[in-house]
This record gives structure tokens, C-alpha cells and sequence, in this order.
């Protein structure tokens, strides 16, 4: 029989539905939890229903209807459900207390309405969605724990991997180290199968890509003085799109630069393809002269310098698939990843749309992200040509999707113990291999009497 738990990823851009499955006899195990089916939310994430919170409720009906049928009926009862909301939800929470919780009162009232043992829906911090997606990420690839060929438990002495997510309004990175961790907001110790963990985790708000996006359209709107027409050297050459000032300015991460204009104005951005002015640009976004530590990564932040292997996923992943297969790049070095970003910049938006049709709605993006990521890697975090090789942009560890919904659930059920786990199963185990190597040596010892016997007679 097998066990089911359900967590909500509540995102700025969407909200997705993770089914996770385990052996119901082995819920402190290790490597067990799979991911069992997922769902993408139709629609914007929960934050966008702020005037409409009912909205955000029934956003997520299909997708619950989903699990109706992917867990069965006689395990609905026992199943825990979780929703857990990212930086979309701690924008709104700064700018609009009120609505923030009414969003999560609609959407808590349609989840309890369910037959599954609806957990709570609550606002992670940067630092939670950043440390659950490093547990998840070791979890997947057993750094912490797995279970030996005769079922011992082993501890594999690996060391852990960072973890780097980027998401629609912020990004983290995570990592075990051994140095010391000057500001103690950046600190969390675990303890894990036994086993201390220290972890640095910074979470970045208003850094995720479309956060990133808006701020990048102030930063030019800004510097041409908000005329009718702008020019965007981000943006491919032969893309025009007329904006509104207020889809740029509706968001507390660009409220510092709201001009007096009024936000119902509408200006004619037009791509113009240069790699070199879009690096400037993005440069913007980054601040690495203030720095009241030993060292930092931007904005005054503390980090310790990058080491071991890091596995990048969201839309770190995304990117650099797009650079890998639609532009036939490959990606090794920081080099690499900024000629990449040079020639997507270069392709006209004809040119673009015969690559990848079906990307149509990000394509004029492309360049900024890559620009974005390259920075945010090389002068940002400190990667260079010797760490940089070291990141694997993933998705997915087998068929489990990467991110902070696993570790969230794996923490809330408790299924990985701070100490080590009981040896009980693994003894009842090695009994059955022990009895099946007994069966093996006794039926090959019988034939080989067997055969000298015959060739006596």
C-alpha cells in the first residue's frame, strides 16, 4: 500500500500541483517519495487575484479535481495537503497586508473543501523556499542517506550540492560551507539523518525573471524620459509592443521609480537587438560597491565564496535549454553563456519565430534572461571558469520535478528524522536476504553432489 501527500507551489507566474507517493510502511525511509503526477494551474499565480480573492480559490479547482482521481478514494482522508506561496504572495503581503490574506482565506476555504487533510496554506520566506529546494535536490540524488545493497542504512559521505532556483520574483542560492557565515540572517543549521548541515541561503526579492523584466522597462523608460516611442536594445530587432505604464509600474518592485505621468499612458517600445547596450542595462539592477563584510555578492549581501557542484533549476533551467537546443549553443564556461546571450540578442524577431514558434510569448525575452543569468552567476555570485562547470541546469532528478515543494512536504510529515533512522527495517530485511543466499548456496551445493554423484555411477 502506498502513501500520498499533495503540495500547491503557489508562484508569482502560476501555481502548480505536486502529487507525491511513498511505501505507507516506510515513512522515515530515504529515497522512496516520488513525484506521482503534477498540475499546472490555468491563469496567473494567486497573487494576481488580489481585487478578485474568491478568483484565486477557484483558480485551482481542475487541478484538485486531478488529485480526486490520481490518489484513491479510501487514501483521500489520510493525505495531507499543503499550499505553500512564494515571492508573488510576499509582494502583495508588503504592499497590501489585507488582500494577501484574503487571497489566502479564498484559497484555504476552497482547499478544506476537499476530502484530503488540508494542512494549511501559509507565505514561505525566501530563506524557507530556499532551503527546502536544497533539501529537496540532495534528497532526490541521496547525499543524506540511502539504503545499502543488504538494506543497511549508509551515510554516503558525499558532499551536498548547492542549490540555485529562479523564479518569477525572486531567486536564491543555497549551499553547505564550512566558512563562517558572517550575517546570521543568511544561517540555518540542520540536522538531518544525524547529521549537521551548515547552510548559507540568501533569497534575492524583485530578482525573479519577470520581476527582473519590469525593472529592466523602468530602467530604459526612465532614461528616455518616457517619450512615445523607446527603443529597446533587449528586445529583437523587427518586435514593437505598446505598454501601458501602469503593467510596469503595478508592482513594489518598481514603485520607487513611478513617474507623475499617469499610468494609463501608453509607449511604443521597439526592439533594437544590441547585446552590448542590454548588458549595460542589466548591469543596472546590481549593485557591487556596497559591501559591509568580508565579501559579498550585490546589494550589500554576504556570501561566502561558491564551492563544490550546484544544481540550477526554475527558470535557470529554462534558459539555458533555450540556448542549448533551440540556439544550438552549448553552455561550459561563462563565456559560452555570454555569447549566447550576444547572439540571441542579434536574431531578429522573424528569425526567433521560425526557431520556436511555440515559445512565441517569451521569445522577445530571451535576451534579457540570458543576459540576467550571466550576470547574476559570474559577477553576481562569483562563478568563474574553474566553479562555473560545475552547475547542472536541471529540471527534474529522474521523474521528480526539482524546487521547494518536496522538501516543504518532507519536512511538515517528518519524514526525514533528525536522527538517524531505526536499523529495525533494515534488520527484518537483511534476514530475507541473508535466508535468499542460504536458498542460493544450498540449491547450487545439491546440484554440484548431484553431478559428481552421476558421473561416479
Amino acid at each position: 500500500p502506498s502513501q500520498y501527500g499533495i503540495v500547491l507551489d503557489a508562484g508569482s507566474s502560476h501555481t502548480a500541483m505536486f502529487v507525491y507517493k511513498w511505501p505507507a510502511d516506510k515513512e522515515n525511509d530515504t529515497g522512496v517519495v516520488s513525484e506521482n503526477s503534477m498540475c499546472d494551474v490555468e491563469g496567473p499565480g494567486i497573487s494576481s487575484y488580489s481585487s478578485n480573492p474568491p478568483a484565486a480559490g477557484m483558480s485551482l479547482v481542475h487541478c484538485l479535481d486531478q488529485a480526486l482521481k490520481d490518489v484513491p478514494k479510501e487514501k483521500h482522508m489520510g493525505t495531507p495537503l499543503y499550499l505553500g506561496a512564494t515571492a508573488g504572495m510576499r509582494l502583495l503581503n508588503i504592499t497590501n497586508p489585507q488582500a494577501s490574506d484574503a487571497v489566502l482565506s479564498a484559497v484555504a476555504a476552497t482547499l478544506k473543501s476537499y476530502p484530503f487533510d488540508f494542512r494549511g496554506a501559509k507565505i514561505l520566506s525566501g530563506e524557507e523556499e530556499g532551503v527546502f529546494g536544497w533539501v529537496t535536490a540532495n534528497y532526490l540524488m541521496e547525499n543524506f542517506i540511502k539504503r545499502g545493497w543488504l538494506g543497511e542504512w549508509i551515510q554516503p559521505q558525499r558532499k551536498t550540492l548547492g542549490a540555485m532556483d529562479f523564479g518569477g520574483a525572486s531567486t536564491q542560492i543555497t549551499f553547505e560551507t564550512r566558512d563562517t557565515i558572517e550575517d546570521p540572517r543568511n544561517e540555518v543549521v540542520l540536522k538531518l539523518y544525524g547529521q549537521a548541515y551548515k547552510v548559507y541561503t540568501h533569497s534575492f526579492l524583485c530578482y525573479g525573471r519577470d520581476q527582473v523584466l519590469k525593472r529592466l522597462l523602468s530602467k530604459l523608460l526612465q532614461a528616455e524620459n518616457y517619450q512615445a516611442t523607446v527603443a529597446n536594445p533587449c528586445w529583437p530587432t523587427g518586435y514593437r509592443k505598446s505598454l501601458s505604464l501602469s503593467s510596469v509600474y503595478d508592482s513594489p518592485c518598481t514603485e520607487e521609480e513611478r513617474p507623475s505621468l499617469a499610468l494609463d499612458t501608453t509607449i511604443t517600445v521597439t526592439g533594437t537587438g544590441n547585446g552590448t547596450l542590454c548588458a549595460l542595462l542589466v548591469s543596472k539592477l546590481f549593485n557591487f560597491t556596497t559591501c559591509s563584510f568580508s565579501r559579498c555578492s550585490f546589494g550589500g549581501v554576504f556570501q561566502p565564496e561558491v564551492s563544490g557542484n550546484f544544481i540550477a533549476f526554475s527558470a535557470f533551467f529554462y534558459t539555458v535549454d533555450f540556448i542549448r537546443t533551440v540556439m544550438g549553443r552549448p553552455v561550459h564556461l561563462p563565456s559560452d553563456l555570454m555569447d549566447a546571450a550576444k547572439t540571441i540578442c542579434a536574431t531578429s524577431w522573424n528569425e526567433l519565430l521560425q526557431k520556436a514558434p511555440k515559445l512565441e510569448k517569451r521569445l522577445p525575452d530571451y535576451c534579457p534572461v540570458s543576459m540576467f543569468v550571466y550576470l547574476l552567476t559570474t559577477k553576481g555570485y562569483n562563478f568563474n571558469n574553474y566553479s562555473f562547470p560545475n552547475i547542472a541546469f536541471q529540471k527534474k532528478v529522474g521523474e521528480t520535478s526539482i524546487g521547494w515543494a518536496l522538501g516543504y512536504m518532507l519536512n511538515l510529515t517528518n519524514m526525514i528524522p533528525a536522527e538517524k533512522p531505526s536499523s529495525h527495517k533494515s534488520i527484518v530485511y537483511n534476514y530475507w536476504v541473508i535466508l535468499l543466499l542460504l536458498f542460493v548456496l544450498t540449491t547450487l551445493t545439491s546440484l554440484v553432489t548431484a553431478v559428481c554423484l552421476l558421473r561416479r555411477s
